[in-house]
């Protein structure tokens, strides 16, 4: 009966993890950069905030990354598009630099992919 319960304890965790990272309704909050504007995207509780960030096309932009979230997950930002990553330190503020890039949609994520966004190119 014990075995059963810690069974029953581990499928529920992890069908909790499933929902959370992948089938939870997203925020999806998109954020306007210009040119002259400084955007800090929060890494925190396993998503990016905000997660949709459009920025004009053909200019070089600076993303400025808050991560508070000391899981292994939100360590690095991958941009692999554009081929761009960055390392994230903890309650530090990293600016990630993504090349002029054309109109359109970039994912970007974590190395597990866990934390998702998109750089929208207008």
């Amino acid at each position: 009966m014990e075995s059963l319960l810690i069974n029953l304890s581990g499928l529920a965790a992890i069908a909790l993890t499933l929902w959370w990272f992948w089938l939870a309704p997203k925020r999806n909050t998109l954020q306007a950069v210009g040119a002259d504007e400084k955007l800090e995207i929060l890494v925190k509780d396993g998503v990016y905030e905000p997660d949709r960030i459009c920025v004009p096309a053909g200019t070089e932009t600076v993303l400025h990354f808050r991560r508070e979230d000391a899981s292994p997950c939100a360590e690095w930002v991958l941009f692999p598009d554009l081929e761009v990553s960055a390392q994230l330190a903890v309650d530090q503020v990293t600016d990630v630099t993504l090349p002029a890039a054309d109109a359109g949609e970039y994912p970007f994520h974590c190395q597990m992919q866990m934390y998702r966004g998109a750089l929208v190119v207008e």
